[in-house]
């Protein structure tokens, strides 16, 4: 178990540094594809009752808010995280706010995000 823990800080950690190198250097990464544009990946919430976004990939981690069943959301990466149902991947949503959602109850929309 610390091994997971471990390694699920390096991923919030390595998130973290992407957001603030994105931050820092928008228009350099909007080249990262042939056509000028960043990658774009969506998804759609699937949970009944609505998904909790929170500030890390983690179960215990604070709650920032909510999206409501069928709402669809733009991810900007995933990392491994506490597993959830059967699945341990987590997304991070660009929706307003950067926050962490599980993926096990996002459907993705077309391409499967790439890794934080």
């Amino acid at each position: 178990m610390p091994l997971r823990t471990a390694a699920t800080r390096l991923g919030v950690l390595a998130a973290g540094g992407a957001l603030a190198a994105l931050s820092l250097t928008a228009p350099a990464a909007a080249a990262d594809t042939a056509d000028g544009k960043a990658p774009v990946y969506k998804g759609r919430v699937i949970a009944k009752s609505g998904l909790l976004l929170r500030n890390a990939p983690h179960r215990g981690s604070r709650v920032i808010r909510s999206v409501p069943y069928g709402k669809v959301v733009t991810i900007f990466c995933k990392t491994r995280g506490d597993r959830v149902g059967n699945n341990s991947l987590w997304y991070l949503l660009t929706d307003g706010t950067w926050a962490w959602g599980s993926a096990h109850y996002i459907a993705n929309i077309g391409k499967v995000p790439r890794w934080c």
